[in-house]
């Protein structure tokens, strides 16, 4: 006696693999775009006398296929701008801007809502 077994779907053909990497990297991506528009907006609503220079520097960077950083390409003058600068308060009366800890801290809220709506996109390719 034999019994033949036969699996087939999108778990087993790889399209659910698929469909999980192409959640992650959306996952990745939405994050990403979310925190660098945050802090452009954050830095729209704050800086007092805005030249445009410093928020042309904000990009994301891909780093690895799982991480990207939204940075200010190394502006000489950002960690003024956030507070942590060595010129910042109590050296000087300006204590920054706070505008890349304030956006850290709402990624790190948010992020998974957003991870979470990338994967329900890629749920029907999953087999789900």
């Amino acid at each position: 006696m034999s019994i033949d077994i036969h699996f087939e779907g999108p778990l087993f053909d790889g399209r659910a693999e698929r469909a999980m990497q192409e959640a992650a990297d959306d996952a990745r991506e939405d994050i990403a775009e979310f925190a660098e528009t945050h802090a452009l907006t954050l830095m729209g609503m704050a800086f007092r006398h805005p030249t445009g220079y410093y928020e042309s520097r904000v990009t994301t960077t891909r780093l690895s296929a799982d991480t990207s950083l939204v940075h200010d390409q190394g502006v000489v003058y950002g960690p003024w701008l956030e507070g942590v600068g060595s010129r910042n308060s109590p050296v000087t009366r300006f204590p920054g801007y706070w505008h890349w800890k304030r956006t850290k801290t709402l990624v790190r809220e948010r992020g998974p809502q957003i991870a979470e709506q990338a994967v329900r996109r890629h749920l029907p390719a999953m087999g789900g």
